[in-house]
């Protein structure tokens, strides 16, 4: 049977799970595909990008990178096809006003260490007046059409090729009556994080990573699509009460917070009816 050719619009991970060696393929043509050798940012990362984004972040020809991945397995060329770049949609100017959060991961990401919790912890907790600014060393263009599913757009500044700034914020807010978004009025002491759609672990990988930043007194808000039971009794041994609402027909939320210093023993928050 006739293997299909390597077409720009494919994730790099399904292109190197076809053959781990064309990580090579990939070094060749630009340095900045090094860090697919780390096995960490290669899990996070390729199971995002297409291969026309990762050509466009290295500063290299897409046609000339696909062409030569079906060079490598083989496969006779064929016309370069022309994807559209959904990752530059929704690219704005940042509203004005709104106070700045600032996420710098520029070193985190020079030692080969996995931002993806942090930045997705971030977005979480971002309210509507704020811009979450992210520090980056390369344009972080698989995060676009992550965060526009999430209702977020963004606008991107290059200070020098490892040195990149962009700007998320909430777009127009829901309908009304979809009941399936952060409130608009969202206390002031609580944080969001919203884990639909995402495949285990990571929902509970967030969820507790969030948990280790938050500030006594503030509660975080975890929107799923379903009772957590696994993560529940992590939350009890780590010192968290919760609170579980199902009244949504399309979420459940679980509020969480620090249990009370002088709490006895770990118990979930009462129901309220």
């Amino acid at each position: 049977m006739t293997r299909p050719p390597v077409r720009a619009d494919d994730r790099v991970q399904d292109v190197l799970a076809r053959d781990a060696a064309l990580v090579d393929v990939f070094v060749r043509h630009s340095s900045h595909f090094d860090k697919l050798r780390n096995a960490v940012l290669r899990r996070v990362m390729a199971r995002l990008v297409t291969v026309e984004q990762a050509a466009r972040v290295a500063g290299v020809p897409a046609d000339a990178l696909v062409r030569a991945l079906n060079d490598a397995l083989g496969i006779a060329a064929v016309e370069p096809n022309a994807p559209v770049d959904r990752a530059r949609e929704g690219a704005a100017t940042r509203p004005a006003g709104r106070r700045e959060v600032e996420l710098d991961l520029r070193e985190t990401l020079r030692a080969g260490k996995e931002p993806f919790s942090r930045i997705m912890s971030a977005v979480g907790a971002l309210r509507d007046d704020e811009v979450l600014h992210l520090r980056a060393i390369f344009e972080p263009a698989p995060l676009y059409a992550v965060l526009a599913k999430r209702g977020l757009v963004h606008e991107t500044q290059r200070h020098a090729p490892d040195d990149w700034s962009v700007w998320f914020w909430r777009g127009a807010p829901a309908p009304a009556d979809s009941g399936s978004e952060r409130p608009a009025a969202t206390p002031i002491d609580e944080r969001w994080l919203d884990v639909r759609g995402l495949e285990p672990p990571e929902p509970m990988q967030r969820t507790l990573a969030a948990l280790e930043s938050l500030p006594a007194g503030e509660t975080l808000v975890q929107v799923n699509v379903r009772v957590p039971q696994f993560l529940l009794p992590i939350l009890a041994e780590r010192g968290f009460d919760y609170q579980i609402d199902e009244s949504q027909p399309d979420r459940v939320l679980v509020h969480i917070r620090r249990r009370a210093p002088h709490a006895v023993s770990p118990s979930p928050i009462p129901e309220t009816p």
